[in-house]
């Protein structure tokens, strides 16, 4: 085992929260790459020095393939980084380690889901059922982080 802090490592719900996470963040670095190989697939490429080197500047242009790949990351910034806010603040709650984990898979899983519907293009309303699925546990969460800090507001 790695060194580790052995208060984090007795919150079992943190360290529930820090795997989905990562899993995540490792998700969005996938997306990254595809959108990058979409690019140089297609030779669509954002900055002019990047045309340049892959064969001109008539290769400085936009494509609907490239552009599906990165409204499917800005989707996730979206998403993801107040999932990491939600879940670090909730997992300092003290929430049953059960009922936490369930809300961590839920959002994971209708993440990853809505990337594969988005990319893949699959058929309405997958994505948006993804979407809205991984948007109940932060609403969760959020409650009940406002219910647990409204005393010090």
């Amino acid at each position: 085992r790695a060194a580790h802090s052995p208060k984090m490592m007795e919150n079992e719900v943190f360290l529930s929260f820090t795997f989905y996470s990562t899993i995540l963040i490792l998700k969005m670095y996938v997306v990254a790459i595809i959108t990058g190989q979409v690019r140089l697939r297609k030779k669509a490429f954002a900055n002019p020095e990047d045309a340049l080197r892959n064969g001109g500047l008539q290769f400085c242009r936009e494509d609907p393939d490239v552009e599906r790949c990165r409204r499917a990351h800005r989707n996730d910034m979206e998403n993801i980084f107040p999932f990491l806010f939600l879940g670090a603040i909730y997992s300092l709650l003290d929430p049953s380690p059960t009922v936490a984990r369930i809300h961590f898979l839920i959002f994971c899983v209708g993440r990853i889901i809505h990337t594969i519907a988005y990319l893949l293009r699959l058929r309405a309303p997958t994505r948006s059922v993804a979407y809205s699925v991984a948007q109940l546990p932060c609403f969760s969460m959020a409650l009940q982080i406002l219910l647990a800090t409204t005393p010090y507001w």
